[in-house]
């Protein structure tokens, strides 16, 4: 026999707890003629089983149905049915978790986060101490936190030989600019890149053009040129942010940006460009587009991480009439100007698989290049030109 106090201890709980399960006569103490009460063994492995059963996840009351009559199959069923569903939880909790701290692969968590609030996700990435440039580049290439140094290091070896970072062409930007219904006398192209499209401006307009990019390096190649060219006054390089443009309100005729609005989202960068251009200016921009309105599954699968916000150019040109634009014109892309990008790319991949074996960028691209020529025909760059209403 055990006292109270005794039981207790030899379970590991406290007294209050045997009190309990006696009043809902799971146990059945007897008083002692010195008043003390007192347990048998019996009680003890019934507390035991109890506690077992309690952790299974039934209450106090489906224990005692338990131990005291025929086990109810249908409420176990039930109970086990909601266990799984909370080990699920928690599996997935610690998954995100894991992923958060780099235990294990974050691709798939930073792509949800991306997917489900994008400029949240920015902010938070900023916060957690990286610049906004790296921000960028890790919410659009890497997706990995703990090892973005070396995809990226490896992401501009695998460019730094390569003319495009991009699709497009010359074609395409004598196209747009044919459009115009006046000749601008200043110009800000966001996302200048290696500067292949501020030639093409800089060699067809009169007007002083700002070409800002944030990769340094990429202005560093666009200054040769423009030096060799003998454009350097007619162009100004400048390092900056196109999420934190630092220009008056009202200051270009005209805004041009060939294959990067995307990176700030369209319907975004449309409400924060608008200010910089003066009435009736003019804001010429390309964008990446659905060429049906029922794409298969692996194409919505992989726009739906690389690219969530891909749409059709009717939800386009919706988006932009609704942002206070008029369209003058739009097409597409030639096959051409996808030429241009991919079989050089394609090219330096091969070239570089031997020296570079398991890196994430290559692999990347790689799957990039073998996605674009199996399903190129649902999907393609759409030119816009258009001009603001007020």
């Amino acid at each position: 026999m055990y006292r109270i106090s005794e039981l207790a201890n030899k379970i590991g709980i406290s007294r209050t707890a045997i009190l309990y399960y006696e009043k809902m006569n799971l146990i059945k103490g007897e008083r002692l003629s010195n008043g003390y009460r007192v347990y048998s063994d019996l009680d003890l492995q019934r507390i035991r089983l109890i506690m077992q059963l309690h952790q299974g996840g039934l209450t106090l009351k489906e224990c005692k149905a338990c131990i005291e009559g025929k086990v109810d199959r249908e409420l176990i069923k039930r109970r086990l049915q909601k266990l799984d569903e909370e080990i699920e939880q928690k599996q997935q909790s610690r998954k995100l978790l894991a992923s958060m701290f780099g235990n294990i692969g974050e691709k798939s968590w930073h792509e949800a986060a991306i997917k489900q609030a994008p400029e949240a996700y920015l902010d938070w990435s900023i916060k957690q101490g990286f610049t906004e440039k790296e921000a960028l580049r890790l919410k659009w290439l890497s997706r990995n936190m703990t090892q973005h140094e070396q995809y990226m290091n490896d992401f501009m070896k695998i460019f730094e030989t390569l003319e495009r970072w991009g699709p497009g062409g010359e074609s395409e930007t004598l196209r747009a600019l044919s459009n115009l219904p006046a000749s601008p006398n200043s110009v800000l192209e966001i996302g200048c890149g290696k500067g292949l499209a501020t030639l093409v401006l800089a060699r067809n307009l009169t007007a002083h053009i700002t070409a800002i990019d944030n990769e340094q390096s990429a202005l560093d190649s666009l200054s040769e040129v423009l030096d060799d060219e003998c454009l350097k006054d007619h162009v100004e390089p400048v390092c900056a942010s196109m999420t934190e443009l630092p220009f008056d309100i009202k200051s270009f005729d005209m805004i041009w940006s060939e294959a990067s609005a995307y990176i700030m989202g369209i319907e975004n960068a449309l409400l924060k460009w608008s200010p910089l251009l003066k009435d009736h200016g003019i804001l010429v921009f390309s964008d990446l587009v659905l060429l049906t309105s029922k794409p298969s599954e692996k194409v919505k699968e992989f726009w739906g991480t690389e690219y969530p916000d891909i749409q059709t150019a009717d939800t386009r040109r919706k988006q932009i009439t609704d942002a206070g634009f008029e369209i003058l014109s739009d097409f597409a892309y030639s096959k051409s100007s996808w030429d241009n990008y991919y079989r050089p790319l394609k090219d330096r991949v091969e070239e570089l698989i031997p020296i570079m074996k398991g890196s994430a960028a290559l692999g990347d691209i790689d799957k990039e290049i073998d996605f674009y020529l199996n399903h190129n025909a649902e999907f393609g760059y759409q030119m816009f030109v258009l001009r603001k209403l007020s």
